[in-house]
């Protein structure tokens, strides 16, 4: 019973609704026309600059050294040039494309303190660049790991030349911020390059002297004239052949100890130098060769129908709202209109 009386009074209170919404259709009808009408004026061109959109999609890539990925011998897959980028690098792509770097020359190369119409003499210029350079260029990473350069303007051309720029920016900035700390490496192992170098081309001097003064192989030698010696002395210990092998061996004495330490030092200088001489290659590769750091999947093309603002999800947003205040009021000064204050 209490069921059918809760439904009878809810039906009730419906059939009521229904009926207090059609004797004021006049006044709602009024106001959500009105409020559609204002809609499709107000939301279009003289008071709403139409806005154009184009946007570059790329894939940063996996690596970032060139010598690495093209003449180290043991790669893995993080390394290979073909190889897309994860999360992290698309994140790191993020960080560079919000670096002033591409900001100012963007606003530099697009005067777009002029082109936004900024009064440079306003009280705050700066801070109103950036906050239209903010709501018409946006970035993002796609959930594909890309990251997406949007770009918004009133000029279709504008909007696509300016993605495509931002696009060529990210990799030349990315490029150089690497070149400068490879150029710094580079310098640094040509360095050490030269000066072992230098070092191998003295010991080399050094040996032709003592090659000069009879040195020629210390171990054979000393070994084979030892054994001249003692076969001469057998002979006759007084003879001319005699002192001849004496003296030479005087000589290897002198300047044999010389001869084995630069000998074997610059052996251990020759294996420095081929160890060197990779990486000095190396770092030569990484300090003057350039790749592209992205993988472009599409470039800007300027748009036939603008973006923004979408003027039918304004109107009927502006008419839905409307028509529910329109409602609202008119129940809330019924029911005030029952209410007895004096009481």
């Amino acid at each position: 019973m209490g069921k059918d009386t809760n439904s009878s009074q809810s039906e009730f209170n419906s059939l009521n609704f229904i009926v207090f919404l059609w004797k004021r259709r006049i006044p709602i009808l009024i106001i959500t026309i009105l409020a559609a009408i204002s809609a499709i004026i107000f939301s279009g061109p003289k008071f709403i600059t139409p806005l154009y959109e184009s946007s570059v999609v790329l894939f940063p890539t996996s690596t970032n050294s060139i010598s690495k990925s093209l003449l180290v011998q043991t790669m893995d897959k993080t390394q290979d040039i073909m190889q897309f980028g994860e999360q992290e690098q698309a994140e790191q792509l993020l960080q560079i494309l919000h670096s002033n770097a591409i900001r100012s020359k963007i606003i530099e190369e697009f005067d777009l303190m002029d082109h936004y119409e900024i009064d440079s003499k306003s009280k705050y210029p700066k801070t109103e660049l950036m906050q239209e350079f903010e709501s018409n260029i946006n970035f993002r990473r796609t959930e594909n790991q890309a990251v997406e350069i949007k770009v918004r303007d009133r000029n279709n051309d504008t909007a696509a030349f300016m993605a495509n720029r931002i696009s060529k920016l990210l990799d030349s900035v990315k490029t150089n911020m690497q070149k400068e700390r490879a150029i710094e490496a580079y310098k640094i192992v040509e360095s050490k390059y030269l000066d072992l170098k230098n070092q191998i081309s003295e010991l080399e001097d050094s040996l032709d002297v003592l090659r000069k003064k009879g040195v020629i192989d210390y171990e054979s030698q000393s070994e084979m004239l030892t054994q001249q010696l003692a076969i001469e002395i057998a002979k006759n210990p007084d003879s001319r052949a005699v002192r001849a092998l004496q003296e030479r061996l005087d000589v290897l004495a002198e300047y044999g100890g010389a001869y084995v330490s630069i000998r074997d030092g610059l052996e251990h200088s020759k294996k420095q130098l081929s160890e060197i001489r990779a990486k000095y290659e190396e770092a030569q590769v990484d300090a003057f060769k350039t790749m592209p750091q992205t993988f472009e999947v599409d470039s800007a093309f300027p748009a036939e129908k603008k973006s923004y603002p979408v003027r039918w999800l304004i109107v009927v947003v502006s008419t839905i709202g409307a028509f529910s205040l329109s409602v609202v009021l008119l129940v809330l000064i019924s029911t005030l209109s029952k209410l007895d204050f004096n009481k």
